[in-house]
């Protein structure tokens, strides 16, 4: 499984997450270029070379009119914003729709926090410094890398919210400040001898949005890792740390249900088979067998999750001719799977991407190939070979 683990050592910023994303790509310079060609007025996104504590990583700047976010102070200095206006802008900027949608959605929860913190309706809201051009740009980054890394699980360590207090548009708030307060309920947080803001709400939006899980670094053979530098020098290395790599699907406990048939026909056993398959079965599967005074018989086999196991042996009594069905608890070890779609001089070819336990197969649908094959007079093995095994 395909696995990204953001560490949290000195909190988060949306910048800091930028840019350790940014360095797991294999080609980082082109993001940069793609943010910049998103048309955001007056916005220039530049990554460089930074180093905290004799790490190297990289530092991501945003500027607006040649301006950084920093330079203002905190909360301060752009125009406000209503989440309509953030909505609008996300709107219309030229990206998928699916990284649209989760900029919107990491707005929504900074609005929510907000509303919650200062008691007004989320439309009436103005924001402040994560209304701004910078933080919409910072936001629609990491939302953009997220898609092109396409992880198959986010898991976020505890997350360091640094301690003392903060000055804000409303004046002087405690760490963590009140909406990043609210962001982060439910996750573990913890404080410490570094004194100062070390997560922003806009970093707790994104890192809540997009965490699968909270907790210890799982088990990965890592395979990139990326660091994103904070502007402010601290004793500790001020930077948030990705790392990229595969982790292997842990066990899970399954269930057999079996049964033993010698007067059924073919076409019913078939159609008991159909049924325990769009009942949810994980597999079904019939055997030949021999039984009492040498009839030759089936045995219908059927695997399933352990909760599911009660109604699928009822299905198996009900549609087909045995007496009783026999359960025994198991476990399995399986691959993650995905769907996506490969190219071919043909037209798009649904396939199915298989991995894990250090393996990896990649398979196009029979059925794409088969119809590709009769409309072009072809053969199954000439169409498998121009399928392009690059996904789309």
């Amino acid at each position: 499984m395909r696995t990204l683990y953001i560490e949290c050592n000195m909190g988060a910023a949306g910048d800091m997450l930028m840019a350790a994303l940014c360095e797991l790509l294999p080609d980082p310079d082109g993001f940069v270029a793609r943010m910049n060609g998103l048309g955001l007025p007056g916005v220039r996104v530049a990554r460089a070379a930074a180093e905290k504590c004799g790490v190297r990583g990289t530092r991501m700047a945003v500027t607006v009119d040649g301006r950084e976010e920093h330079e203002h102070g905190h909360h301060g200095g752009h125009h406000h914003a209503r989440l309509a206006d953030v909505r609008g802008i996300i709107e219309g900027l030229e990206l998928p729709e699916r990284v649209k949608l989760d900029a919107a959605q990491v707005y929504e929860r900074l609005a929510r926090a907000e509303s919650e913190v200062h008691g007004r309706p989320m439309e009436q809201l103005h924001f402040h410094e994560v209304g701004t051009l910078d933080a919409i740009a910072d936001v629609v980054g990491v939302c953009l890398l997220m898609a092109e890394l396409r992880p198959a699980q986010v898991i976020v360590s505890p997350v360091h919210v640094g301690c003392g207090e903060v000055r804000c548009a409303h004046g002087m708030l405690p760490v963590p400040a009140p909406a990043t307060a609210l962001l982060l309920r439910g996750v573990p947080v913890y404080g410490g001898r570094v004194r100062g803001e070390l997560c922003t709400p806009t970093g707790a939006a994104l890192l809540t949005h997009f965490a699968d899980g909270f907790g210890d670094m799982p088990v990965v053979r890592v395979e990139k890792i990326g660091y994103g530098m904070g502007a402010k020098d601290f004793e500790w290395a001020n930077c948030v740390r990705a790392l990229l790599g595969e982790t292997d699907a842990p066990a899970e406990d399954v269930a057999e249900l079996r049964c033993n048939l010698d007067d059924m026909t073919g076409e019913a056993l078939a159609f008991a088979m159909d049924a325990l398959r769009a009942a949810g079965a994980l597999d079904v599967w019939s055997e030949s067998i021999q039984m009492k005074k040498g009839r030759p018989g089936a045995m219908l086999c059927c695997l399933c999750r352990p909760e599911a196991q009660g109604a699928l042996a009822a299905l198996m009594l009900r549609h087909t001719t045995t007496l009783g069905v026999r359960c025994a608890p198991m476990r399995r070890y399986a691959l993650d799977r995905e769907a996506l779609t490969l190219d071919s001089p043909w037209g798009p070819v649904r396939a199915k991407r298989s991995f894990g336990h250090g393996v990896e197969r990649l398979k196009p649908e029979f059925d794409d190939l088969a119809e590709i094959a009769r409309r072009e007079g072809l053969t199954i093995r000439e169409v498998e070979d121009g399928v392009d095994g690059s996904r789309r």
